[in-house]
């Protein structure tokens, strides 16, 4: 049941106020569902029917959908059941889940991925598809060694991309956002623990820089010959590596400062909380926020993410800089996550079978600690 909560002040509800980005479109609000991974996909990596249930479920109330992470070619899965863009076989499928969306007001924004070194490696048998910048493993337990692409590889990754990019826009989705974050492929080109390349791909700080700015440009290319409306282009990235050697704070201002140079429409942080200061060097206490958002162009909304769930965490993150704030915890145990914060109400904190598919929901409940640790609990 919905009920109110006296402790929010009466006088801000900046999130509500629309956003219109340079090209046109517009976000209704500023609430944003994060890209959370389902492994509930059919066999043949379509969208199911529980998946279609559990977006337009979480369409409602707030103003941006970025979808699950969806893979470029049969290299880039990562995830069981991970849907996919990698043939024009799935536009059919992936305009399902764009118009349902999109039918309960939301913009439907897809994002692409390749998990490079951290695919399973239970998916590809013969762990040919394990690449990466290097043959680097990740810092990880049981990790593979990956097998270092080829230039002529990296050329094709970065057509694989802007093929999906093509087939989103026929598919009819409003944007797409590039997954730079969280270890993938995109940051481990970045990463100078990944990228030990001695190609124009690798090496220094710039050009470890270079696969993305390809990428990006691939990407705007098939969006200026492609769309016959406004379609976003969005990167998302991962500040910092605790990795030796890794992404500093310092490369990653330095890689917005390019970034900036790319006209995209959104850069999307990926962090723990939105207030978070540095991991690698715990004696710097500056906000993320503070030290990026003064390098980004006021054109170029930043969304931010991690620990938002109440309107306090909501108003405050707005406060910071962000001009999005997305959540993905609190969508999922929560569809109806924007009415409660309208209504100045506290979010719904039972992660229920019903609401979402059921694979995804036993995934979840197998790392039940860390979600009970956090104030959730299960409908069963």
């Amino acid at each position: 049941m919905l009920y109110f909560d006296c402790r929010f002040r009466s006088d801000y509800m900046t999130f509500q106020t629309p956003f219109t980005f340079r090209n046109g479109l517009v976000a209704r609000d500023r609430l944003v569902m994060a890209p959370m991974t389902t492994y509930s996909g059919n066999p043949d990596f379509t969208v199911s029917e529980a998946e279609l249930a559990y977006y337009q479920l979480r369409s409602r109330s707030i103003g941006t959908v970025i979808t699950a992470a969806t893979s470029v070619s049969d290299a880039a899965q990562a995830f069981p059941l991970q849907m996919s863009l990698k043939a024009d076989y799935y536009i059919a499928s992936q305009r399902q889940l764009a118009q349902t969306i999109q039918a309960e007001g939301a913009l439907a924004i897809t994002q692409l991925h390749h998990g490079g070194r951290m695919n399973d490696p239970s998916l590809h048998a013969d762990h040919r598809n394990i690449v990466s910048a290097s043959a680097v493993p990740a810092d990880r337990p049981n990790s593979v060694t990956p097998r270092a692409l080829t230039t002529h590889e990296v050329i094709a990754t970065i057509d694989d991309f802007a093929q999906a990019v093509r087939r989103a826009i026929t598919a009819g989705f409003d944007g797409a956002e590039l997954h730079g974050a969280n270890t993938y492929l995109l940051q481990q080109f970045f990463s100078p623990h990944s990228n030990r390349r001695t190609d124009a791909y690798g090496g220094s700080l710039t050009k470890r820089m270079t696969f993305a700015g390809a990428l990006i440009d691939a990407c705007q290319h098939v969006i200026a010959t492609h769309a016959t409306r406004p379609f976003l282009l969005g990167y998302r990235f991962s500040p910092e590596e605790l990795e030796e050697p890794g992404i500093t704070l310092e490369d990653t201002e330095a890689f917005v400062r390019f970034l900036m140079t790319k006209k995209l429409d959104f850069l999307h942080v990926s962090l723990r909380h939105y207030r978070q200061s540095s991991s690698k060097n715990p004696a710097d206490k500056t906000k993320i926020v503070d030290r990026l958002k003064p390098i980004i162009t006021d054109a170029v909304p930043f969304f931010g993410v991690g620990g938002i769930e109440t309107l306090d965490d909501v108003e405050a993150a707005l406060e910071d800089g962000y001009d999005f704030v997305a959540t993905g915890m609190t969508l999922l145990a929560d569809p109806d996550w924007g009415v409660r914060l309208r209504a100045k109400q506290l979010p719904r904190k039972v992660l229920d079978v019903a609401t979402m598919p059921k694979p995804l929901y036993e995934r979840l409940k197998r790392n039940a600690t860390y979600f009970e640790q956090n104030g959730y609990t299960f409908s069963d």
